[in-house]
């Protein structure tokens, strides 16, 4: 993998005067299918995690080595895309976002959030809160100093502005701005107002990990600054729901063969890279 080169293409996406929409990824062939249409960057996501590896909600259920070895098995299958990761809150104190940098990074990603949010959620709180300031600048930092690589991306991601409004995240941007990170990470943003005055606070980029209608055009994201927006994850829901119809119409008794909406062959092969593999087997397998 030649993740140098991958890595420089996700930090020249931060500094874009065009906002791009990241591919969500969430196994090889996915990452690989991102990757032939021409998605600048995957983005791997703690939910989408879940939902690959456990078959779980998002309830920070997912241990850090299932996240990476997950994450590993995407960059494998990319040639040149670059892939980020969400990686939730550091799965545990500062020390412990020190091992996430160093995992995520050896897997491959390229970037990576590392969140205030208070998780996994503590005994007794019905609704999520932002961990207090200085714990989450003791978290930054240590992302920060973790990383071998200087191209790997920090995003500082916080979702305080749907918790505890928008001063009190100008007031952890500003905090955040100043312990190295490469971006901040904006969930729960939802008007065209609360992004002006968010690109307006800081000098470093501002990533959008939520859209709504009000704020999802390109042009306006563009003119702000945005680089980054995230849609979603909605291509493991579409997978989901294609893999649940063709199961059902089997199970309905209709043959293999009258299938719809499937793969082609072409397809396939072109995925699974299978000319590279019939010509590693002549090489290899076949008597010269």
């Amino acid at each position: 993998m030649n993740l140098t080169k991958r890595r420089e293409r996700a930090r020249a996406l931060l500094a874009s005067k065009t906002c791009h929409f990241p591919a969500s990824v969430y196994d090889p062939l996915s990452a690989r299918l991102a990757e032939d249409m021409g998605f600048e960057a995957g983005m791997f996501a703690g939910s989408v995690a879940s939902l690959t590896v456990l078959g779980g909600p998002d309830l920070i259920l997912l241990t850090l080595s299932e996240f990476a070895d997950q994450a590993k098995r995407i960059n494998r299958a990319c040639s040149t895309m670059p892939v980020m990761a969400d990686a939730d809150h550091g799965y545990g104190n500062a020390l412990n976002v020190m091992r996430t940098v160093e995992e995520l990074e050896a897997a491959g990603i390229a970037g990576m959030t590392i969140e205030d949010t208070a998780l996994p959620r503590p005994f007794g709180e019905a609704k999520p809160r932002p961990l207090p300031l200085d714990e989450s600048i003791g978290k930054m930092k240590a992302a920060v100093a973790a990383r071998t690589n200087a191209n790997t991306i920090i995003f500082a991601r916080t979702g305080a502005i749907g918790m505890t409004g928008l001063e009190d995240t100008l007031i952890r941007i500003a905090a955040y701005e100043k312990t190295g990170v490469d971006a901040i990470f904006l969930s729960g943003v939802k008007t065209r107002a609360e992004v002006e005055a968010v690109t307006a606070s800081t000098k470093l980029p501002v990533v959008l990990g939520t859209l709504t209608a009000e704020i999802e055009d390109r042009d306006f994201l563009s003119s702000k600054g945005i680089p980054i927006a995230l849609l979603g994850h909605a291509p493991i829901m579409a997978a989901v729901e294609a893999t649940r119809a063709t199961l059902q119409a089997l199970r309905d008794g209709v043959k293999p063969k009258a299938l719809t909406g499937l793969a082609s062959d072409e397809l396939m092969k072109r995925l699974t890279r299978d000319d590279h593999y019939r010509a590693a087997t002549k090489d290899f397998l076949t008597p010269q």
